[in-house]
């Protein structure tokens, strides 16, 4: 059976467990990439079932029910954040002037096309203004540099594909992964120029990814702890929590997984300062009024 690019399979041999798109084939082998997880895989052709419209319908409309589920959570977390934010700027209600905020910026390099777009469609679903850029795995550490100084980032998200390989190693092993290392390399190339922790917030890692080599690269949160997929959106919903915490307050480990459709299993971190600032009066412009 012949294949092609952008079609939707499952594999035989794991029990039809994932959804994927082909990215390529070449001879009797294809890469995969997860539809909706960070995985990166190649299976040979003949391990390869195409999925038709009726079947890719179903698997589509129950991953968007889990992705509005943590939306709701999401819109909860912020309403209460929100409300939090106006008593305490107005001293307990008592003051009805107005108050301004400034937002975090994001800059969110991806591995994969797909991805990167449905992930700028819920930054800006969120509020967030985000800088969204293609760059391959492979090429994130020496892009990132001139990344950083052109759009000066409050929180950087380097993700896309990667993958664990037991027969390339054992899990301690760097080189036993598809893309961690080039993450790790990357959040090291940041580091260098932004030490601080809490003065840029970076999520790096996709799927299966060496959680611990990125921590100690000097990111904020990571995956994969578990070495378990990821789903495609939750570094957005990583972001968006120290975005909209305040620069006063600590973002706890779980309170910025709780939203996400992976939770601890799939990502971790350390104790973040929120970015969030708010200040008062708001002056509105004149074509406000």
């Amino acid at each position: 059976m012949s294949f092609s690019a952008g079609e939707r399979v499952t594999r035989q041999s794991h029990n039809h467990d994932l959804l994927f798109r082909i990215a390529s084939v070449t001879g009797d082998t294809a890469i995969l990439h997860g539809e909706d997880m960070r995985l990166a895989a190649d299976a040979p052709l003949d391990d390869l079932v195409r999925v038709g419209q009726r079947d890719l319908k179903r698997l589509k409309q129950k991953v968007k029910e889990q992705e509005e589920y943590s939306y709701r959570l999401f819109r909860q977390d912020y309403q209460l954040m929100k409300d939090k934010r106006e008593y305490q700027s107005g001293n307990g209600y008592q003051h009805t002037a107005g108050f301004f905020q400034l937002p975090a910026k994001v800059l969110h390099i991806d591995g994969d096309r797909t991805y990167l777009r449905k992930c700028t469609e819920l930054y800006q679903r969120v509020g967030l203004e985000v800088h969204g850029v293609y760059v391959h795995e492979k090429e994130m550490p020496q892009e990132i540099g001139s990344l950083v100084d052109a759009i000066q980032p409050n929180i950087i998200v380097i993700t896309g594909h990667d993958a664990f390989s037991g027969n390339k190693g054992l899990k301690s092993d760097l080189r036993a992964y598809r893309h961690s290392k080039y993450f790790a390399e990357t959040v090291e190339n940041i580091r260098k120029k932004n030490p601080r922790l809490d003065d840029l917030v970076i999520f790096a890692g996709a799927c299966q990814s060496h959680f611990e080599s990125l921590i100690r690269a000097g990111a904020n949160f990571a995956s994969s702890p578990s070495r378990i997929n990821i789903h495609a959106l939750d570094p957005v919903y990583i972001a968006a929590k120290i975005a909209y915490t305040p620069f006063m307050e600590k973002v706890g480990v779980w309170d910025a997984l709780r939203n996400t459709l992976t939770g601890e299993k799939g990502m971790g971190g350390v104790e973040t300062r929120g970015l969030l600032r708010t200040g008062m009066p708001y002056i509105p412009e004149e074509n406000d009024y």
